[in-house]
């Protein structure tokens, strides 16, 4: 009998290994184990969301003719990690072989990696058969300088996949539409009601509280995220059909009364391989086509982007760069993250609304956590270990392939420029034109020294003044130095004091 690892982040139906007609010579193991729910504190809906998927995918299976054994967190056989739980089987079901499916996240490629030496049977590793990129693939598009720019990688996937272009050019004659993506929403369109599923997924969360598994954030026994892989094509025809006509112009804006606005939400299913990013850019791509009086190219590229585009690109990063990246701290930050984080209670009113989103749904969209929440903890000086953290355990769809260089390189700028080329800071102008997030706020967006001034507003001109050495000669920021060059010296005083008042202060 060949032993199959599957593991909670490879719940892909179509993968060659399920294609076999003969499967009597497969054991497919699963397993939730303590190694998992406690390498970093993680919300409580993100363990749920994994646990309640893994367990229907693995009925799945066994409905297919598959033999699963599955091993939950409260077993009482589970040694709680996977090399302890495999040498348990071996004997029981005559194992022969362990095959597994290659681990997107480094610290796991390397436990697995270690099976040879830990195990006396043949140990083979497979393409999870997901990504745009394989491996190596990945490996060979980094070893050149030029992919490293987003655009570069960008439009080489474009071409190479045949998405959006006519011999080999982009459609609309441009290869990105992101400047026309960036509007306010100010319920000039209403937005469609949220799909949800109310999956019931309290024998789980029991489960979690017989273990005392720590959690943080919102704790619920109803997921609104999909289970099955019938649910995520349910969600992506809903986006698709509903959703996408707006996507890209509002894309960047956020709201105090709407946590979805128009995004997919569809990073889960896609980072459990529920859905493949092929089938789901071939389907917004197709709709485009067939319903053009419905749905502009703006939105279309917009949302391609994100996932041909981004999502294919910070794996190549991560795999390439990965300990520049886990190690990085470029700015030298020290401080903790503020309280915040865990609390969800600021006077900042986008601080407040971006973090209570957060505890509360396991959810924020990509300006909420880079340019609100990043911005915050970047400005506060806080140590990249401790958002690393934060950021891998509070969001459902974090794994830290995808989590560690949107973090620790675009975020932080921990990573002295491997992703980003500037860091992405901002003052309350921003905020405010992208949200409605100041004008019900407590402090003043327009000011930077008084008692009541928006602290990005400080905290924004301190950390140019703190970093001149290493960011004045960044041709992306010569403007802002150019700005600051002329301000009054008893103006920057005033505002510096100001900042090192709040960053010692921590709880705005």
């Amino acid at each position: 009998m060949i032993l199959r690892l599957l593991l909670g982040d490879q719940l892909n139906d179509a993968h060659s290994w399920f294609q076999e007609q003969d499967q009597s010579n497969y054991l497919y193991v699963m397993m939730e184990v303590q190694s998992e729910t406690n390498y970093v504190k993680q919300h409580q809906q993100k363990i749920v969301a994994f646990f309640s998927a893994m367990r229907n995918f693995a009925e799945t299976l066994s409905s297919k003719g598959c033999q699963v054994y599955y091993i939950k967190i409260n077993d009482s056989l589970n040694k709680q990690s996977f090399e302890e739980n495999i040498k348990g089987l071996i004997e029981p079901f005559s194992i022969t072989a362990i095959h597994y499916q290659l681990p997107d996240e480094y610290r796991l490629y390397q436990v697995f990696k270690n099976f040879k030496s830990i195990f006396s049977l043949e140990v083979k590793a497979f393409d999870t058969e997901h990504f745009f990129c394989s491996l190596s693939e990945i490996a060979e598009l980094g070893k050149e300088k030029k992919y490293y720019l987003l655009e570069n990688f960008y439009r080489h996937l474009r071409k190479k996949h045949q998405v959006l272009v006519i011999n080999d050019k982009p459609l609309g004659g441009k290869w990105n539409f992101d400047a026309e993506n960036r509007n306010k929403w100010k319920n000039q369109v209403p937005i469609p009601d949220v799909v949800y599923f109310n999956n019931d997924v309290s024998s789980v969360v029991e489960d979690l509280k017989a273990m005392n598994i720590e959690t943080f954030g919102k704790s619920t026994s109803i997921s609104n995220y999909p289970k099955s892989r019938e649910q995520a094509l349910l969600q992506l025809d809903y986006f698709t059909t509903h959703l996408l006509p707006h996507f890209g112009t509002f894309q960047d804006a956020m709201h105090t009364d709407e946590v979805w606005l128009f995004h997919s939400n569809l990073s889960f299913a896609m980072n459990v391989k529920m859905l493949s990013p092929k089938e789901v850019v071939q389907k917004v791509e197709d709709y485009y086509r067939t319903n053009q009086d419905k749905v502009g190219l703006a939105q279309v590229e917009g949302f391609i982007r994100q996932i041909l585009g981004w999502r294919e690109y910070v794996r190549m990063v991560y795999w390439n760069k990965f300990n520049e990246l886990k190690s990085g701290n470029f700015l030298e930050h020290e401080r903790t993250l503020p309280e915040v984080f865990w609390t969800g209670k600021s006077k900042m009113k986008c601080v407040a609304t971006c973090t209570q989103n957060s505890l509360d749904h396991a959810y924020a969209h990509h300006i909420q956590r880079l340019m609100v929440l990043g911005n915050y903890a970047l400005l506060m000086e806080s140590h990249p270990d401790e958002v690393d953290a934060w950021y891998l355990g509070v969001y459902v769809d974090a794994i830290e392939w995808v989590q560690l260089p949107n973090t620790r390189g675009m975020s932080q700028f921990a990573d002295g420029g491997i992703v980003a080329t500037k860091p992405y800071i901002s003052s309350a102008n921003y905020i405010d034109k992208m949200s409605n997030y100041c004008s019900s706020c407590s402090y003043d967006k327009k000011t930077k020294t008084e008692e009541n001034s928006c602290p990005f507003n400080s905290l924004y001109w301190h950390f140019l003044d703190r970093n001149r050495n290493r960011l004045e000669s960044n041709q992306r920021m010569k403007m802002m130095y150019a700005l600051m060059n002329k301000m009054d010296q008893q103006e920057l005083s005033k505002i510096n004091e100001r900042a090192h008042f709040l960053i010692e202060k921590r709880n705005l």
